[in-house]
């Protein structure tokens, strides 16, 4: 068998041309970029040739490399369909959906048994990540991308494209406060989310937000978080106003948990969006495909009672 290649270095080399970097492909894989890089440089020692064109703009296949970019496709499709077969032994009735933390706690868990009163014969087991990684166990897997990539294809269902907008508990805004009285913010705790510095996008950022309104920026922060599922969850108890995405508080804001403190007409776009991407083999997979068309229609009834 030490004829064969590294399987996961197969699997890195491929989203490494397909995506055009290692950040791109270490994004996808749920791994860190020097992992990708490692897997890149034992595929090149076993295959004995370099595979990759390194360059300003990004990487390319060799001419070895492409001999591989061209065999790939059938293999890993054979690979899947070989899983896919398992699966159907194994556990016929089962799909296993891989989704981010904060779109689980915050909007998925709760519509979960209308789809299992939809489907009584398929039952659902769901894989929670922190954002950005992902389970290579799942059949279906949601991902939080670029919105470039908010397209339908055999193997993806876009979802919903969000909008960025600050609100906190209810409880924090005094007696006579109108929406849109963007002056509160001046007086009330800030929760941050992601890293400080010039790389934050203008949707999560404070001072972008305080400048856009009119008002000064403050030079204190107050408490931040690495990703926002905590910091939604900091707001609900009355820990401050947090710069939330659409979906996710879409149903504290309907049960009164959470409050708008501007008007819909001051949201910013999301950056990024959701997908619904599965493997190559399961693309006409009945539970798959049952699942992608019920998600899908609870993202745009939801998107539709936030317009």
């Amino acid at each position: 068998m030490d004829h064969l290649p590294p399987f996961d270095a197969l699997i890195a080399f491929e989203a490494v041309v397909r995506l055009g970097g290692m950040t791109a492909a270490a994004a996808e894989l749920g791994v860190t970029q020097s992992a990708v890089s490692h897997r890149i440089r034992r595929l090149e020692d076993h295959m004995g040739a370099c595979l990759l064109q390194r360059r300003a703009a990004g990487v390319s296949a060799t001419a070895a490399g492409a001999v591989i970019v061209g065999s790939l496709p059938g293999l890993l499709e054979q690979m899947g369909e070989l899983r896919a077969r398992c699966l159907a032994v194994a556990r016929p009735e089962r799909l296993t959906v891989g989704v981010d933390a904060a779109l689980a706690q915050h909007w998925l868990i709760r519509r979960l048994p209308a789809f299992a009163e939809a489907q009584p014969d398929l039952g659902v087991e769901l894989v929670v990540s922190e954002a950005g990684a992902s389970s290579t166990e799942a059949d279906i897997r949601v991902f939080w991308r670029p919105a470039a990539e908010l397209r339908a294809t055999s193997t993806q269902q876009p979802l919903f494209q969000e909008r960025v907008f600050p609100v906190c508990h209810p409880s924090l805004l005094p007696p006579d406060f109108k929406l849109g009285d963007a002056s509160v913010l001046s007086r009330l705790p800030l929760l941050h989310k992601g890293p400080p510095g010039p790389a934050t996008s203008a949707e999560w950022s404070w001072p972008a937000w305080l400048e856009r309104l009119g008002l000064l920026a403050r030079p204190k922060e107050t408490l931040r978080f690495a990703s926002l599922g905590p910091a939604i969850a900091a707001a609900l108890e009355g820990a401050g106003v947090v710069l939330a995405r659409s979906i996710l508080v879409h149903d504290a804001l309907a049960d009164g948990r959470l409050a708008r403190i501007l008007p819909p007409a001051w949201d910013l776009p999301s950056s990024k969006a959701h997908v619904a991407r599965w493997p190559a083999a399961l693309r006409t997979d009945e539970r798959v495909q049952a699942f992608a068309t019920w998600l899908s229609a609870e993202a745009r009834r939801s998107v539709g009672d936030l317009r």
